[in-house]
């Protein structure tokens, strides 16, 4: 189904930071509905194109392949672009409304929100109103994986209704805290990466199914209420 199609009731989930055939074995088989590939060099969850190809090509038609970027250069992007075929692209860097939209091309794309005190979720989604979906992170040095949730109490009420087809949640969720973010939030989609780690950078199997569990249970709760 892939990541961005909204269904009241049913929360699709994303792992991000995938760099191995076991990662992405165990991510399938937990059910996740998409992976991401950081090409961000500085990032210790980075993959080249060519290794992205490779994993991508483990991956059973509806599971989309997600390209997260940092302020890419046009050679940079283009490398990715013609080795690893991404359904998906992840603008997590400063990049501006026009240059998602010239990078993209026409592909599906969603940017990443650094989230703080004071941050304007409106101003925010006017500015990238393109986009097919807003990523909220926690603003941590760096750029994403930093496992450190934000205020999600934060989020406007107002906002997140009108966005909820568009918003997925990330920023330190795990196991034991996705469930409260879904019954807050009821976002699109979830996106997980540290929390489903046993050491920084290193996926752990077990703790996937467990995340992909506690979103289907976050699930049937809201359901059922």
């Amino acid at each position: 189904m892939g990541l961005l199609t909204y269904s009241p009731g049913r929360t699709r989930v994303k792992i991000c930071g995938l760099r191995t055939s076991a990662d992405i074995d165990a991510a399938v088989a937990a059910g996740v509905d998409a992976v991401g590939f950081v090409f961000y060099p500085p990032s210790v969850r980075a993959v080249s194109p060519n290794v992205a190809a490779q994993l991508i090509s483990r991956l059973p038609a509806g599971i989309d392949a997600v390209g997260l970027v940092v302020n890419p250069t046009n050679a940079e992007f283009a490398a990715i672009k013609n080795a690893a075929p991404i359904t998906l692209w992840q603008f997590h860097g400063d990049e501006s409304p026009e240059r998602c939209i010239e990078l993209a091309d026409g592909m599906p794309w969603m940017k990443a929100a650094r989230v703080g005190q004071d941050f304007a979720f409106g101003k925010f989604s006017l500015q990238y109103r393109q986009a097919n979906a807003f990523l909220l992170d926690a603003l941590v040095e760096g750029y994403g994986g930093g496992g450190v949730p934000f205020d999600w109490q934060g989020i406007p009420q107002t906002w997140v209704s009108e966005n909820a087809p568009r918003v997925v949640l990330s920023g330190g969720l795990n196991t034991h805290n996705v469930g409260e973010a879904i019954a807050r939030l009821h976002p699109c989609a979830v996106d997980v990466s540290s929390g489903v780690e046993i050491s920084r950078g290193v996926k752990d199997p077990a703790l996937m199914a467990e995340f992909v569990k506690a979103v289907r249970a976050a699930d049937e709760k809201s359901s059922s209420q």
